[in-house]
């Protein structure tokens, strides 16, 4: 697949995220309107992320007849484990979460399960809303995805150039590995988070020879390095660009206004 910029803003990031279809079961019953868990937000300040394991539980409210919907994102970062530094997202208790029960229980249409993952980067800063308890996995509301037609579609958008709006601050420290994919055009891209959707079995450690098992698109290279100073990533007007490799990982545009400098 070559390479482009969708003109759909952050509302296509689902598909991108490695999220399945969410099928035509959104297209039948009452409208779900969504809860007010943005009402009161808190800057949560996360450190020490890199290799770290979490999970997004996407909750979808809207209006089936309208084919108006909506999902509230809910991450697990910084919590059921001590201080959140060894997994924010226990397999065992992951395991034990009935998606179709906390649907129920919140009143919604539907879901989605974006993870686990494993953070790639150092720092996280984010606005979380109220904090959800998944039948014992907690997670906080993060922010709300509009979910247009298109991710219904199924496309596979792997190495498809994506624009997203985001209020994140993402660090990387310098001393740490990073993993980047760089486009036909000279573009580089930044692993933000790797995915265990795809393949369960990929492991942190192995991330620096992953261009070994990628099907990279034509153009599309693979390279890691060590940083010798900080990256700090930026927005535009507070978008960036987004783009997903054929496993699942995540990645954001470096250079330019995207980041401090490209690495």
């Amino acid at each position: 697949m070559k390479s482009g910029i969708n003109k759909l803003n952050i509302t296509t990031m689902l598909k991108l995220m490695g999220i399945f279809v969410l099928g035509t079961s959104l297209l039948s019953g009452c409208a779900k309107p969504k809860p007010a868990d943005d009402a009161q937000l808190s800057r949560q300040e996360h450190d020490g992320l890199m290799g770290i394991r979490y999970t997004e539980f996407l909750i979808v409210w809207g209006n089936p007849l309208k084919k108006d919907f909506v999902a509230g994102v809910y991450n697990t970062v910084g919590q059921n484990s001590p201080e959140g530094k060894v997994d924010s997202s226990p397999q065992e208790m992951l395991d034990k979460v009935d998606m179709d029960k906390a649907v129920k229980a919140l009143d919604a249409l539907s879901h989605v399960l974006n993870g686990p993952r494993l953070w790639t980067i150092d720092h996280l800063g984010v606005n979380a809303g109220t904090n959800r308890d998944f039948q014992g996995l907690k997670a906080h509301w993060v922010m709300w995805f509009p979910i247009p037609d298109e991710i219904r579609e199924g496309k596979d958008l792997s190495y498809y150039v994506m624009d997203a709006l985001r209020d994140t601050d993402m660090t990387i420290w310098k001393g740490s590995r990073v993993y980047i994919l760089d486009d036909p055009d000279g573009n580089s891209f930044v692993m933000k988070s790797a995915s265990l959707i795809k393949d369960p079995n990929q492991k942190f450690e192995d991330l620096k020879d992953l261009g070994s098992r990628l099907k990279l698109a034509e153009g599309w290279k693979f390279r890691s390095k060590v940083l010798d100073q900080e990256l700090v990533f930026k927005t535009k007007d507070g978008k960036s660009f987004i783009v997903q490799d054929d496993i699942g990982n995540t990645y954001d545009r470096v250079g330019g206004p995207y980041s401090n400098y490209k690495p």
